[in-house]
């Protein structure tokens, strides 16, 4: 059993165990093991196997939780998880994804109305049923009604970061099954969409049989779902399902272009294929003839496919039948990659509510090889996150100024800070002090059900201040977990235009804020786009790969984003010289 499995059985029994209405250490001592887990590098199996090496030595893993994770490693069970399975309905899990609804709350429906389900919690609601609960209230019923829906998708889709963890490990599996000689995946996973429904796998090998039987020995394996000749559907433990298909080689890139969709943009391109009097799918493209017989002229690669209709191969992020035909006419611009980006503006230290040291974070971002880094922690507003008022904030920027010297040569650290924009308008600290900065990020993280045009006139006054430099992840959405805050923002990237400001695409695989939509419409205004990590430790540094993907989506190139500068570029960009 590996880490992400072991992390998602303590997050599971969390969950069960806060339903229930736990002791809350309880709880947090699950959730905390979780994330150690989560996080580590090694995995928990070569940690028991080895008697040099204890898992008590883990940060947060005592006996108790060491012997847990020794039974599940050796046997693959969970004793305690599955007794708590069995006296909850895996169904009521769901509820507890609704904004706002916490696990006290949702107990109280499942006791009181018997409630197990989305669907039975919204026509409760919609009978105003929930309302009449102790605690409740047409408010709190409302509340929960407008958030089944983010629910019941959070159930269906995973992040895309998640997903390319499970198409790691699927990989690595199946590539040692005999005669695989390709193993590709396909779907809104290849295209980089922010949330996966399922895993689409295509292979190609001697016998279908060899990835088929291979597949079915995944350690996340719980069910076949069909099985055919050429076809295996299989639903793993989190309910999953992966869809593998053995392709013949003369069909792979067929078959590859085909099951990458979009479904919108394989329309598009059968359209242009009849057009050719041609025809395109999963098997190849054919020639119709006058007798209506039909002639195989493409298929082993995508850009045979692609080409046999005189275009040229599109990246899968831009399959999405938006823009990326007329795009082919000229050309294909040469899309962001990781490796452009030469610095991180947005991270945390301990100072806030980050898990390492200024030198720490300092420390592993020279290992990434940036040129600068910003150092944004949370003001003052932000108390839970132990925000920074004046005073801690200039005594962190004079600790840069001396960090700046020992480190000269190796890298700049930009004296920043990420500064609340307030409830009534205005910025959480006062401007003379904001002006001795370098790198000013405002956000929005408090009263986000204000009116559209309330929070829009707070960012655009943020963004008229001089001290500001961009406004962070501008729609405050959590991806299947809170919807974006209503915002125009037509108006934010006028104002931001006129003031010679940037807007942020958040790297956090939980935000990916702006989106990809978004994002385009910045860049077709003009308006450069910071991608940052958002980095609360030195792990999560390592972000910058999904905002890229993110960023390939909205057709962004290298000049599109600002840390592909230099810092004196960035300066430039911001009319300070």
């Amino acid at each position: 059993m590996n880490n992400a499995q072991i992390a998602a059985k303590f997050e599971l029994l969390a969950d069960l165990l806060e339903f229930q209405g736990a002791n809350s250490f309880r709880v947090r001592a699950y959730r905390n093991a979780a994330r150690t887990i989560q996080e580590l590098s090694q995995q928990i199996s070569d940690i028991v196997e080895d008697p040099g090496q204890k898992l008590t030595d883990l940060e947060g893993i005592g006996k108790d939780l060491a012997k847990k994770c020794e039974v599940l490693v050796e046997t693959g069970k969970f004793p305690q998880l599955e007794e708590l399975q069995k006296q909850i309905p895996q169904s009521v899990l769901a509820m507890l994804r609704i904004p706002g609804l916490g696990p006290k709350k949702a107990a109280v429906i499942y006791k009181e109305l018997g409630i197990a389900t989305l669907e039975d919690l919204k026509q409760a609601c919609e009978d105003e049923r929930v309302r009449a609960l102790k605690g409740f209230g047409a408010k709190t019923e409302q509340m929960i009604l407008s958030g089944i829906e983010l629910a019941a998708t959070a159930e269906q889709r995973i992040y895309w970061a998640k997903a390319d963890q499970l198409v790691s490990r699927l990989r690595e599996h199946l590539q040692s099954a005999p005669g695989v000689e390709k193993i590709d995946f396909a779907g809104s996973y290849r295209r980089g969409k922010e949330t996966v429904g399922d895993i689409d796998v295509l292979t190609m090998a001697d016998s279908p049989s060899a990835p088929m039987d291979r597949l079915a020995e995944f350690p996340e394996f719980q069910e076949v779902i069909a099985r055919g000749d050429t076809k295996m559907s299989i639903r793993l433990e989190d309910n999953m399902q992966v869809d593998l298909r053995v392709v013949p080689g003369k069909s792979y890139g067929a078959a590859l272009q085909y099951f990458t969709g979009s479904k919108e943009h394989n329309v598009k391109i059968r359209g242009i294929a009849k057009q050719l009097g041609l025809k395109i799918n999963e098997y190849g493209v054919f020639r119709i003839e006058e007798d209506g017989s039909e002639t195989y002229i493409a298929g082993e690669t995508e850009e045979d496919v692609y080409g046999a209709l005189d275009l040229p191969w599109f990246p899968p992020e831009l399959r999405e039948n938006r823009d990326e035909f007329k795009m082919a006419e000229t050309g294909f611009p040469k899309l962001i990659t990781v490796e452009d980006l030469v610095g991180d503006m947005h991270m945390h230290t301990d100072a806030t509510d980050g898990r390492n040291t200024l030198e720490e974070m300092i420390e592993a971002s020279i290992a990434k090889g940036y040129q600068y880094i910003a150092i944004t922690d949370h003001s003052k507003r932000v108390s839970m996150a132990n925000g920074l008022d004046s005073e801690r904030l200039l005594a962190q920027w004079k600790q840069i100024d001396k960090l700046n010297k020992k480190y000269d040569g190796k890298i700049q650290i930009l004296k920043g800070l990420e500064c609340d924009i307030l409830e009534q308008g205005g910025m959480d600290l006062p401007d003379k002090v904001l002006a001795k900065g370098d790198w000013i990020i405002a956000s929005v993280h408090y009263g986000q059900n204000q009116s559209k045009q309330q929070i829009t006139d707070r960012i655009v006054g943020a963004l008229q201040n001089p001290s500001v430099c961009i406004v962070a992840h501008p729609t405050g959405r959590l991806i299947n977990r809170r919807d974006p805050y209503e915002v125009d923002l037509d108006a934010v990237f006028q104002c931001a235009k006129e003031n010679h400001k940037f807007v942020e695409l958040n790297a956090n695989p939980a935000r990916l804020d702006l989106n990809d939509v978004h994002c385009h419409a910045a860049k077709e205004r003009g308006i450069p786009i910071g991608i940052n990590s958002d980095g609360h430790k030195i792990d999560g540094l390592d972000v910058m790969r999904f905002g890229i993907v993110q960023a390939r989506r909205a057709g962004l190139t290298k000049k599109d984003v600002v840390n592909t500068r230099s810092w004196k570029g960035i300066q430039k960009l911001l009319g300070r010289e």
